[in-house]
C-alpha cells in the first residue's frame, strides 16, 4: 500500500485528476483543455494556441540536460482530437511540447486518439502502457499495483446500482443547476420559432428563438447552454424495451452500494447516486441521459448480457471486442440507444443497470443574438436545424436534438438554460478603431447582439463604431437578417456589408475569405492604418482560411516574409484585437465524415 500511494502521488504531481461528471463515475485519468488559462511559462494560451499549437520544440531538438521548472516531473500526454477538423490534436501536441519546454522528462511518446476513428481503442492500449511504464520509472512492482490502481470506468452491475421509491423531487431548475453544475435559468418561449429563409426551400433551415428571461444578464457576444429535451418517440420506445420498471412516470432514486472500510470490516450501505437526480424514469431518458449518441462499445457489452437469443448476444459481443467491426458499424448506421435495442430485440436491460451506465445529456451552446438594450429581458438565438438520413442517405431520419428541440417549443412553453460568458468576444469599448466581422451562416448570430447595441448607442447619441460585414451563405435564400442588415446600412449603423454567395447558379461561387482578398486594400488600412478589430465566428475551417487570408494580404501589403505576417497575426492576438468564436461541424455531410474516416484509418494502420 505504501508503494501505492507513492505512485499515486507521483502521478497526481504529473497529471490532473478531475470530476467527469458521467452518472456512473466520478473519476478519471488525465484532463487538459484548450480554455484560456495562464501556462507555467507566463504566456497567455487562448484558443487560437489550442488550434494551431504554440510550440515548435519536439523530443528530437531539445537537449537530454535540459532543465526547467518541471525538471523533476515525469509526464506523458493522450491527446484527444477528431481529423474531421484541421490541426488534428494540435492542443495535445502543444501541452506535450510545452511539457518538455519546461524540462519534464518524457517517458512516453505522444499518442493521439481520433474520435472519428478507433479514439476508445486507442486510449485502453495506451493506459495500461504509461502505467507499466510509470511503475518502471518509479521502480514499482506493477503486477503488486495493478488490482489498486483502476484506469477508466466501473460499470455498474445489477449487485450494485438499483432504484428506490422517493416520495419527493426537487425543482427542475434546481435539479438541472446540481446536475451540469450551473446556475440555471427558466425561460419562457416568447413566441414560436421564426424562419429565417425566404422563399418556399427547405434547405438547412435556421431559425430565430426568441426566449422571455426576467432579469437576465448578459454582453453580446456571450454564449447560452440550451439544456435540451429527447424527443418522445424515442424515450417511450426505450422504456418499453427495459425490464423493472413498473412506471415509468413515478418519482424514483438510483441507488449506489457503497463499500464503507471500518475497523470492524467492510460496511455495505445504499446511497443516493451523486449525480442523477431523484425524478421519474420518463424524465431521466427526456432530460439527463445522453441516449441519442451511439453507445459506446463497453455500453455494447454491457447490452450483450441481457440478451436471449445467442446470435443477438454474439453480434453485440463481436462489436463490443472488434474496433474495426464497431466503427464499421458506428459510422455506416450511426444508431441511437433505441435502434440498437431494435436491432437485437432479445436484449431487454434492466433499467437502473442502463440509467447508471448512461453518459448525462449535454447543454448544447448558442452564440446570443440580442442585445438588452433593445430587448430587455430576452434572449434571442439563430439555430440551424440539423437533420440527416443515415446509411449514405437511405437510412432512416435523425434529428439533432437540441435544434429541433427548441423549433417545436410553442409560445409560453418552459425552457431551461444558462449564459456563458465569453469576455474574448466582446465590443471594444474605443469606438474609434474600426471593427471588420467575418462570419458565414450561423456565424452571423453575435453579430446581431453587436449591431443591436450599435443601432441603440446610435439613438442614445453614443458615438459608435464604423463597421464592416462580410456574411457568407449558400444561396440568396440563405441570407439571414437580410432586412434588418439593409436598414442598418441605411442608418449607417453598417457602413458595408458583403455578401458572399458559395452555391448560387446566378454568381460564381465565392466565400468571405474570396471577399476579404478583393477588398485586400481598404482591410489592409482599416487593421494596419487604423488599428482595427476583426472578429471571425463560425465553423474551424472557415476560421482558420480567414486567418490564413489575412495573413496574405498582410504579407503582400507589407512584402512581409510569412513569419513577419504571422507574427503580426500574432500581435494582432497579443492586443486583443483578433477574436474568434469558432464551433465545430454541425451539418457533417457524407463527404466530410468519408474523407476523415479515411484519413482516421489510414493513421492507424501506419502505427505500429
Amino acid at each position: 500500500m505504501l508503494k501505492m500511494q507513492i505512485l499515486r502521488d507521483t502521478i497526481v504531481d504529473t497529471m490532473i485528476l478531475f470530476d467527469t461528471g458521467l452518472p456512473s463515475s466520478s473519476k478519471a485519468f488525465i484532463k487538459a483543455n484548450s480554455r484560456k488559462d495562464n501556462s507555467a511559462d507566463g504566456r497567455k494560451m487562448d484558443r487560437l494556441d489550442s488550434l494551431r499549437g504554440g510550440s515548435t520544440a519536439t523530443p528530437e531538438n531539445m537537449s537530454a540536460e535540459a532543465f526547467g521548472p518541471l525538471s523533476n516531473v515525469h509526464f506523458a500526454v493522450f491527446a484527444l482530437g477528431s481529423s474531421a477538423y484541421p490541426n488534428f490534436c494540435a492542443f495535445g501536441k502543444y501541452v506535450d511540447n510545452l511539457l518538455g519546454e519546461l524540462g519534464g522528462e518524457r517517458i512516453m511518446k505522444l499518442t493521439t486518439g481520433d474520435e472519428i476513428s478507433g479514439q476508445e481503442q486507442e486510449f485502453h492500449k495506451w493506459a495500461p502502457e504509461v502505467f507499466k511504464v510509470a511503475c518502471e520509472t518509479f521502480c514499482l512492482d506493477s503486477d503488486e499495483t495493478s488490482t489498486s490502481w483502476n484506469v477508466g470506468q466501473e460499470s455498474l452491475t445489477e449487485s450494485t446500482v438499483r432504484f428506490s421509491a422517493t416520495p419527493t423531487t426537487r425543482p427542475m431548475d434546481a435539479a438541472l443547476g446540481d446536475y451540469h453544475n450551473r446556475k440555471v435559468i427558466i425561460g419562457s418561449i416568447k413566441k414560436p420559432a421564426t424562419n429565417l429563409q425566404s422563399g418556399t426551400s427547405s434547405e438547412r433551415l435556421t431559425i430565430l428563438v426568441e426566449i422571455l428571461a426576467d432579469g437576465i444578464s448578459y454582453e453580446p457576444g456571450d454564449h447560452v447552454g440550451i439544456i435540451p429535451e429527447n424527443r418522445q418517440d424515442i424515450v417511450n420506445g426505450i422504456i418499453e424495451r427495459l425490464t423493472g420498471v413498473e412506471n415509468p412516470d413515478v418519482p424514483v432514486q438510483l441507488e449506489i452500494l457503497k463499500e464503507n472500510h471500518t475497523s470492524n470490516g467492510i460496511n455495505k450501505e445504499w446511497v443516493p447516486h451523486g449525480k442523477i437526480q431523484a425524478c421519474s424514469l420518463r424524465t431521466l431518458f427526456t432530460r439527463y441521459l445522453d441516449i441519442t449518441t451511439t453507445p459506446s462499445r463497453q455500453i455494447l457489452k454491457l447490452l450483450s448480457t441481457y440478451c436471449k437469443n445467442p446470435d443477438d448476444e454474439k453480434k453485440l459481443t463481436t462489436l463490443a471486442n472488434d474496433s474495426a467491426a464497431y466503427e464499421e458499424w458506428r459510422y455506416f448506421r450511426i444508431p441511437h440507444l433505441l435502434e440498437v435495442l431494435q436491432e437485437f430485440p432479445s436484449c431487454r436491460p434492466t433499467a437502473a443497470v442502463l440509467v447508471g451506465n448512461l453518459m448525462p445529456l449535454q447543454p448544447r451552446f448558442y452564440s446570443i443574438s440580442s442585445s438588452l438594450k433593445k430587448h430587455r429581458d430576452e434572449v434571442h438565438l439563430t439555430v440551424a436545424i440539423v437533420k440527416y438520413k443515415t446509411q449514405d442517405g437511405y437510412g432512416p431520419e435523425h434529428y439533432g436534438v437540441c435544434s429541433n428541440y427548441l423549433n417545436e417549443l410553442k409560445a409560453n412553453d418552459n425552457v431551461y438554460f444558462f449564459v456563458r460568458s465569453a469576455p474574448g468576444f466582446h465590443i471594444p469599448t474605443d469606438t474609434s478603431r474600426p471593427i471588420i466581422l467575418i462570419g458565414p451562416g450561423t456565424g452571423i448570430a453575435p453579430f446581431r447582439s453587436f449591431w443591436q447595441h450599435w443601432e441603440m448607442d446610435q439613438t442614445e447619441g453614443i458615438s459608435i463604431p464604423k463597421v464592416w460585414l462580410l456574411f457568407g451563405c449558400r444561396t440568396s435564400s440563405l441570407d439571414l437578417y437580410r432586412t434588418e442588415k439593409e436598414e442598418l446600412v441605411q442608418k449607417n449603423v453598417l457602413n458595408r456589408v458583403f455578401l458572399a454567395l458559395s452555391r448560387d447558379s446566378i454568381v460564381p461561387k465565392t466565400y468571405v475569405q474570396d471577399i476579404a482578398l478583393q477588398e485586400a486594400d481598404a482591410i489592409y488600412n482599416l487593421l494596419v492604418v487604423e488599428k482595427g478589430h476583426v472578429f471571425v465566428c463560425g465553423d474551424v475551417t472557415m476560421a482558420e482560411h480567414v486567418y490564413q487570408t489575412l495573413r496574405k494580404i498582410i504579407s503582400a501589403k507589407e512584402s512581409k516574409y510569412e513569419s513577419d505576417a504571422e507574427k503580426f497575426m500574432l500581435q494582432l492576438r497579443d492586443e486583443n484585437r483578433y477574436h474568434e468564436d469558432i464551433f465545430g461541424i454541425t451539418l457533417r455531410t457524407a463527404e466530410v465524415h468519408n474523407k476523415s474516416r479515411e484519413s482516421a484509418r489510414n493513421r492507424m494502420a501506419s502505427q505500429p
